[in-house]
């Protein structure tokens, strides 16, 4: 989609396409009002501002739009083919040994039981280890200091959503 395109959609596509790089109604709200946008930097200024406006609600909403890191199998699935995903999200995940999704998936859940939503990174270019070693680290961070973690990951990731989904294009 091209920038044009966003501004010109109606606002429940606005939503629907702004939902897709955050769930938290707040932040999507702010970006479909404060349409048009006259270029990437707007935009993502735009985001980054909205964003600085949520609250905690807003950052467990959106970490609700992730799926969560559940069991083996589904774990075995999305490090299957890192070709399949956007950009280099998760890249070198694929050689992810089963001990190494298996304490992906324990681990997540030892962080829902501790903090209350699953554990939220920006997972580009990093392999399963290397997002294993994260989770066991922020495991003994406190609640408050990990939702800013949480909120601050969330945050990159809606960035790099938002550069995915809008065609730059340079104007000669």
């Amino acid at each position: 989609m091209t920038l044009d395109e966003l501004n010109s959609l109606d606002i429940d596509s606005a939503r629907n396409f702004f939902r897709q790089c955050c769930t938290s109604n707040h932040w999507l709200e702010s970006m479909v009002k404060n349409r048009p946008y006259s270029s990437q930097d707007e935009l993502l200024s735009t985001a980054d501002k909205s964003w600085s406006t949520c609250g905690e609600q807003d950052f467990l909403q959106a970490f609700e739009g992730h799926p969560k890191i559940g069991d083996v199998n589904s774990l075995k699935a999305k490090y299957a083919n890192t070709r399949d995903m956007a950009g280099h999200e998760q890249s070198g995940a694929s050689t992810a040994s089963d001990e190494t999704l298996k304490a992906l998936a324990d681990g997540n859940t030892a962080y829902e039981t501790r903090f209350g939503y699953i554990f939220i990174v920006c997972a580009t270019g990093k392999s399963a280890g290397e997002m294993l070693s994260l989770l066991n680290d922020r495991l003994d961070n406190q609640p408050e200091n990990e939702l800013k973690i949480a909120a601050a990951e969330q945050h990159k990731i809606t960035r790099l959503r938002l550069n995915k989904l809008i065609e730059w294009r340079q104007i000669a």
